[in-house]
């Protein structure tokens, strides 16, 4: 009895203060499509969870991490040999940050191929598109802090390429470096993305994300009759299926952080020369690998600038999707969009082990 009134009074105030009734109503009255491809609703929960971990594991390294070229190496190095499970939280950061844009990546391409950017979802389609952007900038501003030897050098290849960029391209490589080289000023900089830019950016386009999608629900793929479709409870059913998947993404996770730590390396060095076959991280090797086999002029344009605009142009295409893949009546240009995301992945996938293996 003395319980049943603790929760009674606990609920009371809760009500009053939170409105939490209303949202156990949103999500009990939240429902799932259930056809043949469910399952691909999945992989934007895999990617929420991870980036959970990226945040929590994020934190556990600020205590201890020291954004200056002197301290920066040394303070991953203590991290890893010095504190308890250190090696552990750093290496399961690494990983889940690999994992979390291949995640990403699978989503993007499951929206493109069950056409869920469909009228009303274009703004959730731009807005996952934008969180794609913001995760690919968290791996590249990640990726110096270490400061190490790889790290160093593929920073610098980095910046030099935006550097290149018709128009912008000197005042974005010095916005980026922080001067005319990767130095510490480039460091600094690029652990205030990390820490305070990108995850203010990446919150709040997360959060209106996930709005759009709890306002328009979860999109059904146009070769599916929506009065043959069964609908399954968000909360608790569809929810539990989703933690069990978080579950085996954990383990995955755990297991390659365990068996496969990250390594350090050496420390960088500016005044070193380059080592051969430096390289950027795999969700960077197919644009890497493209600017290599582009020849330094074509026509009258330098093959760099090539390179660049057609990155730009795909991207805009990638935004654009609903307006050049959608139908006057609203339905989706099938055959054109799935051809163009299979030339693209394929393109994604080739180029991107050319990049590695050579």
């Amino acid at each position: 009895m003395i319980a049943e009134r603790t929760i009674n009074v606990t609920s009371a105030w809760l009500q009053d203060r939170l409105g939490w009734r209303t949202l156990k109503e949103v999500a009990s009255h939240k429902t799932v499509p259930v056809h043949s491809s469910t399952h691909w609703y999945y992989f934007g929960g895999i990617s929420l969870f991870l980036f959970t971990i990226q945040i929590i594991t994020g934190v556990l390294l600020l205590l201890y991490y020291r954004p200056t070229v002197a301290e920066a190496f040394d303070s991953v190095r203590f991290i890893m040999t010095k504190v308890e499970f250190g090696w552990l939280i750093r290496s399961i950061h690494s990983w889940s940050a690999n994992l979390l844009i291949f995640m990403v990546f699978v989503h993007m391409f499951s929206v493109i191929f069950t056409h869920a950017y469909r009228p009303p979802r274009e703004l959730t389609w731009g807005s996952g598109i934008a969180l794609l952007g913001v995760m690919m900038a968290f791996g590249f501003s990640g990726y110096l802090l270490p400061w190490n030897t790889i790290s160093y050098f593929a920073t610098k290849v980095g910046a030099d390429v935006a550097a290149s960029t018709p128009f912008i391209g000197e005042g974005l490589g010095r916005f980026l470096r922080g001067g005319d080289d990767v130095a510490g000023a480039t460091l600094t900089r690029f652990f205030a993305f990390h820490v305070a830019v990108l995850p203010a950016a990446a919150i709040g386009l997360l959060m209106g994300h996930l709005l759009l999608v709890q306002k328009n629900g979860m999109s059904t793929p146009p070769w599916i009759s929506m009065e043959k479709v069964r609908q399954m409870r968000f909360f608790p059913n569809f929810f539990l299926r989703e933690l069990m998947v978080w579950y085996l993404a954990l383990g995955v996770l755990g297991s390659l952080a365990a068996i496969f730590p990250w390594e350090l390396g050496e420390k960088a060095d500016p005044f070193a020369p380059a080592p051969a076959g430096i390289r950027p991280e795999w969700y960077f090797l197919a644009p890497f690998y493209t600017l290599k086999l582009i020849p330094s002029h074509v026509l009258f344009m330098e093959g760099e600038l090539l390179g660049i605009f057609g990155f730009g142009l795909l991207a805009a295409l990638l935004v654009t999707l609903p307006a050049w893949g959608v139908r006057k009546d609203g339905s989706a240009k099938t055959r054109m969009v799935n051809g163009a995301a299979i030339l693209l992945a394929s393109y994604l996938v080739v180029f991107s082990i050319l990049g590695y293996v050579k």
